[in-house]
């Protein structure tokens, strides 16, 4: 074991042994071959090439060298062409932590049986006077890059329950193709994150009609990850047991504190509200989102090859319109 796999149990340096194709010994020329690739990309600013750093872009594609350099160079690109979306991008930005503080997301205390980490989403909980759903999106790459941190969330990875009681039909046709483009691309295809799985539930028929329409862009693993339950808690719970689950998803523990992880990274800074509206966030996608309703939401009671990336251009009309009509 070297002293990059110090943070691993011995359950999880087996674990990416047989799971993840990672050789202690051989690890530090499997960094070095990903590190050489970057000459390669002289479009790209690879803002970090250190060992630890890279590790876990390896992790993330089982040491397939090529595929983990692929991943790294779409991490440092999504960023290059979103630049107004990375800026200020640490929780006490008044965005980020609205959306923080309204559980977006929430991270559950206990890890799965696989030691994976829950992240949950009560999505009625987004209110639209308050913050944006690049806010939202911004809000969750953060909580990802705290937590990737920890070697063992590397190799165990995550599992998201979205949670879609109450979610309106005025909600949901604020998801434009940019928008869900924008989210597919920097979860999907540019984040070095293993997902265990994603876990509907309660979703209305409106939200069938948009995972119909964005089926086709997801990866064939994505696709075999996603499950709808319904109202049907039941094989939610053969997948993630109750015993760890809040009463909200059927399960035996009390109803999910919303603040909880934003307490984590705020800290002292939780109960300083700064004055924030929707308009004072500029970025290419903010007209997708204006003339947002003022109305609270309640609380719920329940591979993209290098250089494909692209900038939202706002005279793409047919990105601009809802997936969803009000008409």
């Amino acid at each position: 074991m070297t002293h990059l796999q110090a943070g691993l149990s011995p359950e999880t340096l087996e674990k990416a042994r047989l799971e993840l194709n990672e050789n202690p010994d051989t690890l530090h020329q499997d960094i070095q071959e990903v590190r050489d690739m970057v000459i390669t990309r002289p479009d790209i600013g690879f803002l970090r090439t250190d060992d630890a750093f890279i590790l876990r872009f390896l992790r993330a594609r089982k040491f397939n060298h090529f595929e983990a350099f692929r991943l790294l160079a779409q991490y440092f690109e999504y960023r290059q062409q979103n630049l107004d979306m990375f800026k200020n991008f640490k929780a006490t930005d008044p965005g980020i932590k609205q959306g923080l503080k309204d559980g977006f997301p929430g991270v559950l205390s206990n890890l799965d049986h696989y030691g994976r980490k829950i992240l949950v989403l009560f999505a009625a909980n987004w209110d639209q006077s308050r913050y944006t759903l690049v806010d939202i999106l911004r809000a969750i790459l953060l909580s990802l890059e705290a937590m990737i941190e920890d070697p063992e969330l590397q190799v165990n990875g995550f599992v998201l329950i979205i949670d879609w009681s109450n979610f309106t039909f005025k909600q949901a046709s604020k998801l434009t193709p940019s928008m869900l483009r924008l989210a597919i691309e920097g979860l999907q295809d540019s984040f070095p994150a293993r997902f265990g799985g994603i876990h509907f539930v309660n979703q209305p028929w409106y939200i069938h009609a948009l995972y119909t329409v964005i089926r086709p862009f997801l990866k064939e693993k994505t696709r075999k990850r996603i499950f709808l339950h319904g109202n049907n808690l039941n094989s939610l719970h053969q997948l993630i047991h109750p015993e760890i689950l809040p009463s909200e998803f059927g399960g035996m523990l009390p109803p999910y504190d919303m603040g909880t992880w934003a307490r984590t990274l705020l800290d002292h800074e939780y109960d300083d509200d700064s004055e924030y509206s929707v308009d004072s966030y500029s970025m290419p996608t903010k007209d997708l989102e204006k003339d947002l309703s003022p109305k609270s939401m309640k609380r719920s009671q329940s591979v993209v090859d290098p250089g494909v990336l692209k900038r939202i251009d706002k005279n793409e009309e047919e990105n601009m319109q809802p997936l969803l009509s009000l008409d």
